[in-house]
């Protein structure tokens, strides 16, 4: 992990204020530059069938330089104002890291 980082967009050495909810949940993509997709677990119940139905809520989330996280990590994820078209939240810390392979 990086001491500081220069990106403008980072919640600790950049000019973003974090505010709203937070959410947990596990990176399922880290292909985008400086972006992962969290998903996370919703259960909703349907009451004219009497069940409850998962799905799964899948959010865009901006990746800091100096956090990093990887796909199969838990993170913790915060809102912050529109970073691009489909991003609006940051990524505070990472709770759980992902068994990698060797």
């Amino acid at each position: 992990m990086m001491a500081t980082c220069n990106d403008e967009k980072c919640f600790k050495h950049g000019s973003i204020k974090l505010r709203g909810g937070t959410i947990e949940g596990v990176v399922v993509s880290d292909k985008g530059r400086r972006t992962v997709i969290v998903e996370r677990p919703l259960v909703k119940y349907i009451s004219k069938y009497e069940r409850s139905a998962r799905r799964n809520s899948r959010i865009a989330a901006h990746n800091p330089d100096c956090i990093g996280a990887k796909e199969g990590d838990a993170v913790k994820i915060s809102e912050c104002r529109k970073l691009s078209r489909t991003k609006a939240w940051s990524v505070v810390e990472i709770t759980k890291k992902a068994e990698r392979g060797s």
